[in-house]
């Protein structure tokens, strides 16, 4: 039990915290809005290059993930929802408003000490 919490230790002293590496990894999903794409390559190259020197970029970066496939495949299942009585337009609208305000959201949390919080994110990671 003491090795355990000794090497826990040992890897919080290792990684350093970098708040504006988190925001910025928060806020580059919105890539997809500014250029067309971006938005899901440039988080994950971020966290998977960082996670293990930067403190809570693990935790951020698999929140993030889940949160930009979740909203993928909500996207997927508007698409036929569209010819259903067009509740597909509203499904798409609603996606899009998501995920433009929560990355803005939870750059705000992060650089405030708060953990990022992203609804309908379900958890694969």
């Amino acid at each position: 039990m003491r090795l355990i919490s000794t090497s826990i230790k040992n890897q919080n002293i290792m990684q350093k915290e970098n708040k504006q590496l988190l925001v910025i990894t928060h806020l580059s999903q919105l890539l997809d809005v500014v250029t067309g794409f971006g938005g899901f390559i440039v988080p994950l190259v971020i966290w998977l290059t960082q996670k293990d020197s930067v403190l809570n970029m693990e935790e951020n970066g698999k929140a993030i993930m889940n949160f930009r496939i979740s909203m993928f495949i909500y996207f997927i299942i508007c698409i036929p929802m569209v010819l259903l009585f067009g509740l597909g337009v509203l499904g798409f609208l609603i996606l899009g408003i998501l995920t433009f305000v929560f990355p803005i959201v939870n750059a705000i949390r992060v650089s405030n000490d708060q953990q990022p919080y992203y609804p309908m994110s379900i958890k694969f990671l």
